[in-house]
């Protein structure tokens, strides 16, 4: 039993099994239902299908003053979202992909990030944007990109990224919740995997990254979609007889250093799985870390597997060496042990 769930009778479910879609749309009823404050803001999030499944039925359950259509305007969303905000209510934004948000970058950068630094942390702006990353069926370089390390590197925004079902509905209630804005990244590749998740309402804290699998080996790090990627090969490893323990991020603002410090501390050895380019990566953020506690006794030199420093090509022959796979994962971890 997850922490935090009440005693209930035997006869009555405490979890059902949801995809990772069906967890998000699940939040967004509940927190909606809890607070009136809680309004949904972008492109057809009123239609009948929903974003991906996502905001399905919220617009007949909670009307248009709640849940609102909004025009291809990314900026202007943002700025909605600001001054809904500031009048006390608890938006949130979601693009359809993350690449189309940056038209709101400004809005985001000069004016969300800024605020409660700017007004002596007296006042907040409790946004929180979902935005999806696009992988697959050749969507190119203008719908996959995540751009996680950017929003990372700017102070006084949180940034999630939930890999599983369980993380996607507590990440988001939380931020919904919570007071500072906050930067959701979904990875589409994701909404069709499933998990326990509990039928009540409860929130994943920020900067606790979590173990998904225990090993004594080597520490693989991992976030968003590499997660279960790094899992799989995992289970590979295991049968060459190498032991890694998979931790999950989670967040990557915050960062949970002293997690990944402890484990790497136990194994010794350290690759990060991380799902962006390889340069300014949160894989070099994460293997930095690590490198500053000197106390640490390595056993070889750290890597990671990231996307390759180019863009994402359409072709499916190519995108398909693009994208690193667990067997990419295996390799790397293995080089450590030759």
């Amino acid at each position: 039993m997850h922490a935090g769930v009440s005693a209930k009778p035997a006869a009555e479910k405490l979890f059902h099994k949801l995809s990772y879609a069906q967890a998000l749309n699940q939040a967004l009823f509940q927190a909606m239902e809890l607070s009136k404050q809680v309004c949904v803001l972008g492109q057809l999030v009123d239609y009948s299908p929903g974003v991906f499944g996502t905001t399905t039925g919220l617009a007949e359950k909670f009307g248009a003053d709640r849940v609102q259509d909004f025009p291809v305007a990314e900026s202007a969303m943002t700025a909605a979202g600001i001054g809904a905000a500031l009048a006390g209510m608890r938006p949130v934004l979601i693009h359809h992909r993350l690449d189309f948000m940056l038209y709101s970058m400004d809005a985001i950068v000069n004016w969300l990030s800024l605020w409660r630094f700017k007004s002596n942390n007296e006042s907040g702006l409790p946004v929180v944007i979902r935005a999806i990353v696009g992988k697959g069926w050749g969507q190119g370089p203008q719908h996959s990109k995540s751009l996680h390390a950017w929003f990372a590197h700017l102070p006084g925004i949180k940034v999630a990224m939930p890999a599983t079902a369980f993380d996607a509905k507590g990440l988001l209630l939380e931020s919904i919740f919570g007071e500072d804005p906050v930067l959701m990244i979904e990875h589409r590749s994701l909404f069709g995997l499933s998990d326990n998740v509990p039928d009540h309402p409860y929130r994943v804290r920020f900067g606790q990254a979590a173990i998904r699998r225990s090993g004594s080996d080597v520490t693989l790090v991992a976030l968003g979609m590499m997660v279960p990627l790094a899992l799989r090969a995992a289970a590979r490893l295991a049968q060459q007889g190498i032991h890694a323990e998979v931790l999950d991020l989670r967040t990557v603002a915050p960062l949970d250093s002293e997690a990944v410090c402890r484990s790497v501390a136990k194994t010794g050895r350290l690759v990060v799985a991380d799902p962006a380019w390889r340069t300014g990566s949160v894989a070099a953020e994460v293997i930095a870390r690590v490198a500053e506690r000197g106390a640490l006794k390595l056993k070889h030199a750290p890597s990671r597997v990231c996307l390759p420093d180019s863009h994402t090509p359409m072709s499916s022959a190519l995108e398909a060496q693009y994208y690193p796979d667990e067997a990419a994962i295996v390799a790397e971890v293995a080089a450590q042990f030759k």
